[in-house]
């Protein structure tokens, strides 16, 4: 294969990969508490006969961009939002823990606090159980209180209390299912400076605008990579000719 051929390929590929990114995030952008993904190009050097001066490029996805979402106000008592740094405590579907910024939780008829996409919210001790109650009460620490069902109105209980953490980001990964999890598989600790507000729910940080800009960039990238493949092809068949001419 020709190499300017083989080049124009890998870039349309890599470029492909790049928008399959972008595209995730923007179908994220209503996600509650959705860290975006970050993707760059990095050139790799193409070995070959003769000297190696040219090169070819590769996507990868070098971080998640921890910036806070919007806040937004919703007044439910199971709503909570992480105050600046920090994560909530999760089992994953896969029964290992993983950590997320989606405050949207709601107690199963089983009792159990789960997020809004249905994981279990960890405790001190494990997934939170809650018992039938008339109010339910989240602290600033994470604190669960709850006024059992014909108790008097002062009568809060603490029942449990919510996992919040505060890893090292550069020991933090996005897993495929979407959790952040210890690069080193360990459980990150409970961190008692991390602070919750209750009756507020974070939102996605995907700048939508960006986001559709970089798809137009990126799309406009991938026809401009096919026109060099189909040149690169025209001037193979021509040199082929000539050749032939020659011979």
């Amino acid at each position: 294969m020709d190499r300017m051929l083989f080049i124009s390929m890998n870039a349309a590929q890599q470029t492909m990969l790049a928008q399959a990114t972008n595209a995730n995030n923007l179908a994220n952008v209503n996600t509650t508490g959705f860290r975006a993904d970050l993707e760059q190009f990095r050139s790799m050097p193409v070995f070959g006969e003769g000297l190696p001066t040219r090169v070819y490029s590769m996507t990868e996805r070098p971080a998640t961009d921890y910036q806070q979402g919007s806040v937004q106000s919703t007044g439910r008592e199971l709503d909570i939002s992480v105050q600046g740094e920090g994560f909530i405590s999760v089992m994953g579907k896969d029964g290992r823990e993983g950590y997320t910024r989606a405050g949207d939780m709601h107690v199963t008829e089983f009792g159990q606090l789960v997020t809004g996409t249905g994981l279990q919210v960890m405790g001190e001790g494990g997934p939170i159980a809650i018992p039938p109650a008339e109010k339910i009460d989240i602290g600033a620490d994470g604190t669960i209180s709850i006024r059992p069902i014909g108790g008097a109105e002062n009568a809060l209980a603490v029942i449990d209390r919510i996992k919040l953490v505060k890893p090292d980001l550069q020991n933090v990964f996005k897993d495929a299912d979407g959790l952040l999890r210890m690069a080193d598989g360990t459980e990150a600790p409970l961190d008692a400076t991390v602070k919750v507000a209750s009756g507020t729910i974070e939102g996605s940080n995907v700048n939508a605008v960006g986001a559709l800009v970089n798809m137009i960039e990126l799309q406009r990238k991938y026809e401009m990579q096919v026109k060099m493949m189909s040149t690169a092809e025209e001037n193979s068949a021509a040199s082929a000719r000539l050749l032939q001419l020659n011979g």
